[in-house]
């Protein structure tokens, strides 16, 4: 279905709007003789792409070709991939594809479409009590304006997760005592990371310098955005769709004191794509990743194409900020439906609706380490006797992260012009320099230095303020547009 299409089935749609009042319809705009198409636009791969298809395919069988609806589901690659896309769709552009009826997006997307006018209000198409079922900021995340709008369905969402390779770790513990309590909060973590780094330097005493990081971290993005809130501070307070800045100095030194200072001297690290490949390599040995990733936590260490080892994983809350607040990432795209038909929005809905029916989603959570978007699906009781089957690791992730979400506020940031962009330097600005800035120390160490003398131009006041004056700068371009 082209542009103009939807645009025209717009018309139609809104005089037929008596149909569905408050999500209760007096008659459906459906026809199980002449059934309508959905097409679904998703980034999904591997096997949360498998289990999204199979639930597809189990709709139209029974529901859907009940009612009259066929639902395609068509994955466009990477998340990046998918955003390119549907903009380009949506604006017309010559060779993209038609406009989706249904297309998975993050807050900041599913914003920029809306300003297209190229979105749906689902609330009435949803009632009260319906609303009222789902996890509450799982749906505020798509109440742009902060008028009760729902433009982002909840689809499926993650939290953050300790992942350990406990097989290395339990060597560590046995020989210094260290316990899984030593990782409960940031600041503690970073103390036992200097502890590990330090117990494997002293394997080699023939040579200093070369301890091992403990540690690594997927999303520094979040890690700002999570660690201010606990803070006191959110980073990036948003009304309207204005954002205003708060970067406060002494929340982003704690910030900086838990993790760029401990990269810079060994006790953190980074080097693959994910942190999953460094446990992979041997790099580290924990790292905090999203819960949907526990699918990729490798089974194997391979120091190099002789040398490797089988691994147990063991999954352990998030750590915060020892005296802060209890907050914990909301990520994870939800469903955005497209202006059309009646029948289109009435089909797109119906096909959501039953996608997060307690059964579906906990189904689709089990295969695909997603947590269900219910309040009554996300629980670990409902999670175990729903039948599903379940392997110990994703019992293991489902299990912590389901605690995450129900013992913690789970946050992200409301959607405003340009957001994208300015999350991108809180994942870079810090996280890069710490690299660029731990390479200089390793050739100091190779040249004969100490950690302390090797580090010590990195850990100063001055160099902190340096950063922060040009960090500050270049987010507070993105205020208030």
């Amino acid at each position: 279905m082209d542009m103009i299409r939807k645009k025209m089935s717009v018309l139609c749609g809104l005089l037929a709007m008596g149909v569905v009042l408050a999500g209760c319809a007096a008659k459906t705009p459906l026809d199980a003789g002449n059934p309508v198409t959905i097409e679904v636009w998703n980034y999904y791969n591997g096997n949360q792409l498998t289990a999204f298809d199979q639930l597809v395919e189990e709709f139209n069988e029974t529901v859907g070709k009940e009612k009259g609806i066929i639902v395609r589901s068509s994955s466009q690659g990477s998340v990046n991939d998918l955003e390119t896309n549907v903009l380009a769709a949506l604006r017309g552009d010559v060779g993209a594809a038609d406009v989706p009826d249904i297309f998975m997006a993050y807050a900041d997307t599913a914003y920029t479409a809306d300003q297209m006018g190229g979105i749906v209000n689902l609330k009435q198409y949803l009632t009260e009590e319906e609303i009222g079922t789902y996890i509450d900021s799982y749906i505020r995340e798509g109440d742009f304006d902060g008028n009760g709008e729902i433009k982002i369905f909840p689809m499926a969402k993650s939290t953050e997760v300790l992942v350990l390779n406990k097989t290395d770790w339990d060597k560590f513990a046995e020989e210094t005592g260290a316990s899984y309590e030593d990782m409960a909060d940031m600041e503690s973590l970073v103390e036992t990371a200097r502890a590990y780094y330090e117990w494997t330097d002293a394997k080699t005493p023939e040579k200093e310098g070369d301890g091992r990081a403990l540690f690594g971290r997927d999303a520094m993005a979040n890690y700002m955005l999570i660690g201010s809130m606990q803070l006191g501070t959110e980073l990036f307070q948003v009304s309207d769709g204005k954002m205003t800045l708060h970067f406060e100095k002494s929340v982003i030194r704690k910030l900086w004191d838990c993790y760029y200072v401990p990269f810079v001297k060994g006790y953190f690290a980074a080097s693959g794509r994910f942190r999953s490949d460094d446990i992979k390599t041997g790099n580290i040995i924990a790292f905090v990743g999203a819960s949907s990733g526990a699918s990729f936590f490798p089974s194997v260490v391979s120091i190099d194409d002789k040398t490797s080892y089988p691994i147990e994983m063991e999954v352990l809350p998030c750590p915060g900020f020892a005296q802060g607040e209890a907050y914990t990432v909301q990520q994870g795209a939800g469903m955005v439906v497209t202006k059309g038909s009646e029948a289109e929005i009435y089909g797109a809905v119906e096909f959501l609706k039953w996608f997060t029916a307690d059964k579906q989603n906990i189904l689709f959570s089990v295969q695909s380490g997603y947590l269900p978007v219910k309040k009554t699906a996300n629980d670990k009781r409902a999670i175990l006797e729903s039948g599903a089957e379940i392997t110990s690791g994703m019992e293991k992730t489902l299990s912590v992260a389901v605690d995450m979400v129900n013992n913690n506020q789970p946050y992200t940031t409301r959607a405003f012009a340009e957001g994208t962009k300015a999350r991108n330097i809180l994942e870079y600005a810090m996280s890069d320099r710490a690299a660029r800035d731990r390479a200089v120390v390793k050739e100091r160490l190779e040249a004969g230095q100490s950690l302390e003398e090797a580090s010590a131009e990195f850990c100063t006041d001055g160099y902190f303020e340096q950063w922060y004056a040009e960090t500050l700068a270049q987010l507070q371009e993105f205020e208030n547009k």
